[in-house]
């Protein structure tokens, strides 16, 4: 498992019951959403250090695209019913195997992609036929920092962690004297 995880250049994830706890609030005819610090900071860490991210949903949301703007996350693919035609299609565009991409899911709709995916990651709270099929379940739910948590596992399975903490707080660090004005850099 551990040699799959190595091999790992991107996680992809549905929205959903993934990044969120599956919850849909509507005000009128606006969706809202809510989405964990940790899972950000987590998508923030790993897209510094160059683990790629990408998002399929069937669902079709403007939070969902803000959200993805605040992060950063270009590969986004909303009203995606089938997943391995999108999946298929970030791999294409990033000249990547199906082996160096994790899938992350919750539901039914994700084990069509857990099937293509070279890696597969269930929430904690995913539907059993979909934990049954996982390569690995999460110890966190879904919108509970699950994303969070397989982006350690395949950073640490490549050997990654440290550097990718220490790369996310020079980051963090240059940010930080940038916007305080070149005096404050001294």
């Amino acid at each position: 498992m551990e040699t799959r995880l190595s091999k790992i250049k991107m996680l992809v994830m549905d929205v959903d019951g993934t990044l969120t706890d599956g919850s849909m609030t509507f005000i009128g005819t606006e969706q809202m959403k809510t989405f964990n610090v940790y899972d950000g900071l987590g998508i923030r860490l790993a897209m510094n250090y160059g683990l790629r991210i990408g998002w399929i949903t069937g669902n079709t949301s403007a939070a969902v695209t803000e959200r993805a703007r605040q992060l950063g996350i270009v590969d986004v693919y909303q009203g995606s019913w089938y997943k391995p035609d999108s999946l298929r299609e970030i791999a294409t565009r990033h000249e990547l195997s199906m082996d160096q991409i994790a899938y992350i899911g919750d539901d039914l709709n994700d084990l069509p992609a857990f099937e293509v995916a070279g890696f597969s990651f269930a929430v904690r709270n995913a539907t059993e036929e979909v934990k049954a099929r996982a390569d690995m379940v999460t110890d966190r739910p879904g919108g509970k920092g699950a994303v969070r948590e397989a982006i350690e596992i395949i950073l640490k399975a490549g050997g990654q962690w440290e550097d990718a903490v220490k790369s996310f707080l020079a980051e963090l660090e240059r940010d930080a004297a940038s916007k305080r004005g070149p005096e404050a850099v001294a």
